[in-house]
């Protein structure tokens, strides 16, 4: 698993609302990617409905905020949908962004619960895994955010 001062690892896929996302397209931004087992299950509908609750506070830092599960695409528009998020999720249905960032299982074939807060930069400033405290990661990143720089167009 990538760690506090790793560069996040390029990556492009198609985001729930039509876009296509990628390192590129972040660049000059810090962004929240957070992995989760499965879509429509209690824990990650829990953890999907506190980012999307934060949202506005994360986007005053600057900062977007991005959900990744090892779902297919419709899959994951279907629970954006129903979760109402109104930030960018991923189905990563052939694993690469997962295994990109280290965060799979490594029998079962899905995410482990797992956020990364990027830079500006593209630097990994806080990873959190807590798998059944599902919790405490939506308060960890704002804790973050909290300590870290607003990137100069927020200044």
């Amino acid at each position: 698993m990538l760690k506090v001062g790793d560069k996040a690892p390029s990556f492009e896929a198609q985001a729930t609302d039509g876009k296509t996302l990628s390192t590129a397209s972040l660049r000059g931004k810090p962004f929240v990617m957070y992995f989760f087992p499965k879509a429509f299950t209690g824990g990650c509908t829990i953890e999907t409905k506190r980012f999307r609750d934060s949202y506005p506070e994360i986007q005053k830092r600057g900062t977007e905020v991005i959900g990744v599960s090892t779902d297919d695409h419709q899959t994951q528009c279907d629970f954006a949908g129903s979760t109402q998020a109104s930030f960018p999720m991923i189905g990563d249905r052939n694993k690469d962004i997962c295994r990109k960032f280290g965060v799979l299982w490594p029998i079962l074939g899905l995410s482990r619960r797992v956020t990364f807060v990027v830079d500006a930069e593209g630097v990994i400033k806080g990873v959190f895994a807590h798998e059944i405290r599902v919790e405490q990661h939506i308060a960890d990143v704002l804790a973050l955010l909290e300590t870290l720089p607003k990137p100069a167009a927020q200044a």
